[in-house]
């Protein structure tokens, strides 16, 4: 099965051995796309432990669970940076979800950290096209797939 984060490897090797704590993360993109997978198979125990410590304060399991109830996480893109703006600790990324039959994106430049030698989402701010969008039919999948979004992701909404 193809990676949540929509990466082009294998759940198994890629955010599956993060998850369930066989590996650390190398890089805060490989975070990302860890968090990522953990909305997207409602791991919200994982989310809540790669905050640092001073955001983990008043975060419960409970809480990112009703946050995110409701919401289907479904495709992860990744914005690459140009060369003025790479820096090992930023990542920007949309990520698109259903919710209520509606197409959702979240569209954020996250902040990370390294705390206890570990990479750490620290914070984030979003951009102004976040909210529900349109996306055509007969458009490539968002995930990435190469197959139309009728005849991929949007099948979730059945």
């Amino acid at each position: 099965m193809r990676c949540y984060c929509c990466s082009s490897a294998s759940f198994e090797r890629c955010c599956e051995p993060l998850l369930n704590g066989t590996k650390s993360p190398k890089s805060a993109e490989q975070l990302m796309r860890s968090r990522f997978s953990a909305y997207a198979t409602n791991q919200y125990e994982f989310v809540i432990n790669t905050y640092t410590r001073e955001k983990q304060e008043g975060l419960t399991v409970e809480s990112l669970k009703q946050s995110a109830d409701g919401a289907l996480w479904f495709a992860l893109q990744i914005t690459p940076p140009s060369a003025q703006e790479a820096t090992l600790d930023t990542v920007e990324f949309t990520a698109f979800y259903f919710e209520n039959k509606s197409l959702f994106q979240l569209h954020e430049t996250s902040n990370f950290l390294i705390e206890d030698n570990q990479w750490r989402y620290h914070d984030g701010t979003l951009h102004d096209d976040c909210g529900k969008i349109k996306y055509g039919r007969n458009l490539p999948c968002l995930c990435g797939s190469n197959k139309k979004f009728k005849q991929c992701c949007a099948t979730k909404l059945r």
